[in-house]
């Protein structure tokens, strides 16, 4: 009898979380507007998925109803297939105007048999210059892959399939810039950079191909929604009742999955280009990367 009231209480539990991870996850015709592409971005599945397809005349991208100053943003993703270079698919989050913040995610293109290049950047009050780029473990083009951008006032984390790949922390004590200050919004698209993109633009978009297609499924946004300089969360520095995200920070094992990523699949550094900066590296180069 005890056996199977136990069965029947995992059960409970097991539909109880299923159910709460369905209500956690956004839909898309509630949680953005598609912006441009006229009619080439398309909501799917119930609000389920977005489509974005880009041919010679444009490519298209929506971005989130809410503005948010920190959070968790979770969006799985499934890139253009075969032959894709040329183009970039972007997830990212970004203020406005001048001197605005950005947090990137943009994946570039490469043709058929060659890797993706997840291109990742931060930028301050305007400046960026952060890059890091990676080669990915998988092919992100046959299913759908998690990307997060994980922001608190303390570090960035970039994460891929809940694998950190990169974290860029707050070292204002040291008088590098961090954002902290401007709300930001959710933005994805998909768009030609073939100029630059691919090989460094040796190689350019073949439109015989087009139309191009990604994908984008289960939106979700854990953050601090700011709506007339009033944010939604209470103090972001209290850890009573803090979500995860807020106090974020990676454990042993994390530490150990970062250097993994790092060693193995890491193309470019921003912190070992000294082609590039041949007066120094930026002082957070020198400074622990955890």
């Amino acid at each position: 009898m005890a056996s199977k009231f136990s069965s029947t209480l995992l059960l409970l539990l097991s539909i109880l979380m299923s159910i709460q991870l369905l209500v956690s996850a956004g839909n898309f015709y509630k949680d953005v507007d598609i912006t441009w592409g006229e009619g080439r971005g398309k909501i799917q599945e119930g609000g389920r998925g977005l489509a974005l397809s880009l041919d010679k005349l444009s490519g298209s991208g929506f971005q989130s109803k809410n503005e948010f100053l920190f959070g968790r943003f979770d969006m799985q993703i499934k890139l253009v297939p075969a032959s894709s270079a040329g183009t970039v698919t972007t997830f990212f989050l970004s203020s406005q105007g001048e001197g605005h913040d950005e947090i990137d995610f943009e994946f570039l293109g490469n043709v058929s048999g060659q890797p993706y290049t997840i291109h990742t950047n931060v930028y301050t009050q305007g400046k960026g210059n952060k890059e890091q780029q990676f080669h990915l473990w998988f092919d992100p083009t046959a299913a759908f892959h998690t990307y997060t951008i994980v922001w608190n006032p303390h570090r960035i984390v970039f994460l891929v399939d809940n694998s950190p790949i990169r974290v860029f922390n707050n070292h204002e004590s040291i008088g590098i810039p961090f954002p902290k200050s401007q709300a930001m919004k959710v933005y994805c698209s998909l768009w030609n950079a073939d100029e630059w993109a691919t090989q460094g633009g040796r190689v350019k978009t073949d439109w015989a191909l087009a139309p191009f297609t990604a994908y984008y499924r289960n939106i979700n946004i854990d953050g601090c929604a700011v709506s007339s300089s009033t944010s939604s969360c209470k103090s972001i520095g209290s850890t009573n009742n803090a979500k995860p995200w807020q106090t974020h920070e990676l454990d042993g094992k994390g530490r150990n999955r970062l250097r993994w990523v790092q060693s193995k699949h890491m193309v470019y550094n921003y912190c070992a280009d000294s082609k590039r900066f041949p007066q120094g590296f930026s002082a957070e180069c020198k400074s622990s990367r955890f």
